[in-house]
């Protein structure tokens, strides 16, 4: 147990919590939960408002001194994840044996558990979002019991886009399928004016848009195509000619290899190399989901307000990704499209932007991220998850005195 003060990646959240522990074991992990009365899990930090802070009277758990559990079954094609492990340490266990994830974040820096609980995506048109190659959760709930939910179970869809509030999770079995390849190659100038954008993003495995808005268009193309599937064109803008970041001045070194040259999918499907970081979290991050049927029409809609956006900006990155059946998912039941935003780390001068993004988006059923800042009002976010209430009585059900929900929890769930 500790008393530090402990900030998220961005440090623009400090949480309250009066203790931080870090068990070393399930059964210590088991015993703190049913001897508390608030409880949160801290993941990699990489959430940008409050969904982990417990509160001053709440514990705050890290899982990250828990026995780093990889159990891959090749002949199953399933992997066994304990709730510490991240990303970068999951893809090298699991390419070892011939096998892979069908889809990666940005980061590969960020833990699973908390990935899937808070709706992170990947992108491409056909690639589901992390938490859909899941296949079973292993909870523990708020008497110290243990629970396992997998597909089949009528509970299933509510049980890994989580938010944290049915129970820590202890290891998630994963899908995989057998190692590909991927060559990525990274392209210039692409004018929104006339924009086939179903096209763009239909033309490999992954395609992601960045733009600064500071003006209509987009500055680069990441492309990143499978070795093992008939290679497209991509004719709408030129390829660029030196290695990239998507931050203009960031140092490329930082990002995976580019110009085409293949390696393995672990180290092409992330924009960061896994062995650097990737920034040093001098910044604030939204993002917002919607169907991908408006894809044109609110990139048209943020060009709109670019000069409110550009002096706040960052990068602004556009992907897409497949629809899902988690019930608390962004892109629950709808192909969708991603407009994520790397704002400057000021949150004085970036909140009132978010607000003009939100308005701008409202009118295509825009779901935010829930690990990143937003401020769209409580009553309107639960219209947008038709599953909702099927989620609130999941959350009695596991949870009756509502031992996971902090303040961020019960106002999603208006309890």
């Amino acid at each position: 147990m500790t008393t530090e003060t402990l900030t998220n990646w961005a440090r623009n959240i400090t949480y309250t919590a009066k203790e931080l522990h870090r068990p070393h074991s399930v059964d210590a992990l088991r015993a703190l939960v049913a001897g508390s009365e608030r409880v949160r899990v801290l993941g990699s930090g990489h959430s940008f408002n409050e969904i982990a802070e417990p509160g001053p009277e709440g514990v705050l758990l890290s899982l990250t001194a828990l026995p780093p559990t990889i159990e891959v079954d090749p002949a199953a094609r399933t992997v066994r994840v304990g709730g510490g492990v991240r990303y970068a340490e999951l893809a090298r266990a699991v390419h070892a044996h011939g096998l892979a994830l069908h889809n990666m974040a940005s980061l590969p820096h960020i833990s699973v558990a908390g990935s899937v609980a808070t709706g992170t995506h990947g992108s491409g048109d056909g690639n589901g979002s992390l938490a859909a190659a899941v296949r079973e959760v292993e909870l523990i709930t708020a008497d110290g019991s243990t629970l396992t939910l997998a597909r089949g179970d009528a509970r299933f869809g509510g049980a890994v886009t989580s938010l944290g509030a049915l129970g820590v999770v202890t290891a998630l079995t994963l899908d995989l399928e057998p190692a590909f390849e991927v060559s990525q190659q990274v392209f210039g100038r692409l004018p929104l004016a006339g924009l086939d954008f179903a096209a763009v993003s239909a033309s490999a495995y992954s395609v992601s848009l960045f733009t600064r808005w500071l003006d209509s268009g987009f500055d680069q193309a990441w492309v990143k195509r499978r070795t093992d599937r008939a290679a497209t064109d991509f004719p709408w803008a030129a390829p660029a000619t030196e290695a990239m970041h998507p931050v203009p001045g960031m140092p490329a070194e930082n990002c995976t290899r580019q110009f085409g040259e293949p390696g393995p999918w672990h180290e092409r499907l992330p924009h960061f190399r896994a062995e650097f970081t990737p920034s040093s979290g001098d910044e604030l991050q939204s993002e917002y989901l919607l169907p991908r049927s408006y894809a044109a029409e609110s990139l048209h809609a943020l060009a709109g307000i670019r000069e409110a956006v550009a002096p706040v900006l960052q990068i602004c990155e556009v992907r897409t990704v497949a629809a899902d059946e988690q019930w608390l998912s962004p892109s629950h039941g709808r192909d969708t499209v991603a407009l994520h935003f790397t704002w400057v780390a000021d949150t004085a001068a970036v909140l009132p932007v978010v607000g003009r993004v939100e308005a701008a988006l409202a009118p295509f059923g825009a779901r935010p991220h829930w690990g990143k800042v937003f401020t769209v009002p409580a009553a309107e976010l639960r219209g947008l998850y038709p599953r909702l209430g099927d989620f609130r009585a999941l959350a009695d059900e596991l949870d009756p005195v509502g031992k996971f929900r902090n303040a961020f929890v019960r106002n999603v769930l208006d309890v």
